[in-house]
């Protein structure tokens, strides 16, 4: 019984408890509450009266600014002001000026006009008193003038002739030193070994029975050889030797190699014949091949092409005026890069380079149309070489070329061509280019005898002195030398001298 009163007891309390707890709480979150509303009004009034002072502060910013910008605005109504008065001034001194203009031009009219008429009168009396002239001198005014002009042109070509003479003399010795340094110089560091060759080669023989044996029945293995391999053989009573005829070296070594292997196997027959013209074909390009690369080695040119060197090998078997071309290339380039460096301004590899594809047309120009010069240049252009050298090999004929390189290897083509032994003429040849060398002086006016002495490389012309006087004998010279640089071709220099004599005879009776 005692226990259920202590349960009902602490239940009774627990309930009190809870509702005083209740109350308490309710009173502390009512006094917070009242707490946090009191702030955040204080703040709000705050707040408030933050805002009336921006206002008031932004009212009296936008008053002063605006009260700027009126002030700014008078300013430049004032300076539009004056710009406009002096607008005004200026048009008002324009108009005076313009109108001054006016005037003075209306007065330089008029005196141009009292001018003209002046000019009028003095031409009226000029062309009197030339009436009068003429009257008196009894000339008219055409002929004074054409007499007049022939004296002047007279006295003026000899002037210019006596002062072309004067440095012709003062100069001349000293270019002539000059340039004879760098060609010697140049000369004297290459050399080269010059071998004279001709149309045809000379095949050994071991016995005469072999020119049998070659000619073959009913003259079959000759015929299979000569249509082969182009050439001509050419079989007379000389004991032990078979001349190969052709224009065409590469042709003429092929045959040769043919031969040679024919003769040393023994079974001449057209079989064999085929297979050895095919195998001397192949022997040769790999010669051809192995000649252009050590004329690229010995040139100092890194990286050609490999059919370019071929074609500079073909020059290897190609000769003009008997001279080796492959060999001609070779001391060209060289000479060229001697003179390009002793002369200056011009790279002496380039020059180099030149010199030595100058002639490279020659290797095909047996089988291609046009001039070696210009194939020579569509080659180089082929092989994407450099834009002066494809010059060099296109106008190294030319009289007068534009490009610097070009004369130097010019200079040195003559200097390789003209060498002692370079170059052989046939007797047919040398006749010719004397009898061609003599006629081309010959055709000048005033010209009496031609003489072709020095193998050609000096023509002494003897001249009329009743017809041409000193000045124009050296005229003549002159005319001579560009007429033969123009239509004959030749090695090296040719000396014009005109000889000019005078003989007075009278008789004392």
């Amino acid at each position: 019984m005692s226990e259920i009163i202590i349960a009902a007891v602490s239940i009774v309390g627990i309930g009190i408890g809870s509702v005083v707890g209740y109350f308490i709480r309710k009173q502390v979150a009512q006094a917070r509450s009242n707490t946090i509303e009191a702030i955040a009004e204080k703040k709000i009034t705050e707040a408030k009266n933050k805002e009336q002072e921006l206002l008031l502060n932004a009212k009296e910013k936008a008053i002063k600014i605006i009260d700027e910008a009126k002030n700014d605005e008078n300013a430049r109504r004032q300076e539009i002001k004056k710009l406009q008065e002096r607008v005004e001034q200026r048009e008002n001194m324009f108009d005076k000026k313009l109108m001054e203009f006016e005037d003075r031009k209306t007065k330089l009219q008029q005196k141009v006009e009292e001018i003209q008429a002046i000019k009028e009168k003095i031409e009226s009396a000029r062309e009197q008193a030339i009436e009068k002239l003429q009257s008196v001198a009894g000339y008219t005014k055409d002929q004074a003038k054409e007499e007049l002009f022939q004296d002047i042109e007279k006295n003026a070509a000899e002037d210019l002739m006596a002062r072309t003479l004067k440095f012709d003399q003062v100069n001349a010795e000293k270019l002539e030193n000059r340039a004879r340094e760098v060609v010697i110089n140049a000369m004297q560091r290459t050399a080269c070994n010059h071998a004279a060759e001709t149309t045809s080669t000379v095949v050994n023989l071991p016995s005469d029975e072999m020119k049998g044996r070659i000619i073959g029945k009913e003259g079959r293995n000759i015929k299979t050889i000569e249509k082969l391999t182009g050439c001509e053989l050419l079989i007379d009573e000389t004991p032990d030797i078979i001349l190969v005829s052709s224009f065409s070296p590469i042709r003429r070594r092929v045959c040769h190699l043919a031969l040679e292997k024919l003769i040393k196997d023994g079974r001449i027959q057209p079989a064999k014949i085929e297979e050895y013209v095919e195998e001397a074909k192949k022997d040769l390009a790999v010669d051809i091949r192995k000649a252009g690369e050590e004329a690229f080695y010995k040139m100092g040119i890194a990286g050609g092409d490999p059919k370019l060197m071929s074609i500079m090998g073909r020059l290897k078997y190609r000769t003009s005026y008997s001279q080796n071309v492959l060999l001609h290339s070779l001391e060209v380039g060289h000479i060229a890069g001697i003179i390009a460096t002793e002369v200056g301004g011009i790279d002496p590899s380039l020059a180099r380079k030149a010199g030595f594809f100058h002639d490279i047309g020659k290797a095909v120009d047996h089988d291609t149309q046009g001039t070696h010069t210009e194939i020579g240049y569509t080659i180089l252009k082929k092989f994407n070489i450099d834009e002066n050298i494809c010059q060099v090999a296109l106008t190294h004929h030319d009289t007068n070329p534009p490009l610097l390189l070009t004369k130097i290897a010019m200079a040195a083509d003559a200097i390789s061509a003209s060498r002692v032994g370079a170059r052989r003429d046939t007797f047919e040849e040398y006749v010719q280019r004397l009898e061609e060398l003599e006629k081309t002086a010959k055709d000048f006016p005033g010209v009496e005898k031609v003489y072709a002495i020095q193998a050609g490389r000096e023509i002494r012309v003897f001249i009329n002195s009743s017809i041409i006087d000193d000045y124009g004998s050296y005229n003549l010279a002159k005319d001579i030398a560009h007429k033969i640089e123009g239509e004959l071709t030749y090695p090296g220099e040719i000396k014009v001298n005109v000889i000019r004599e005078t003989r007075v005879v009278e008789y004392a009776r």
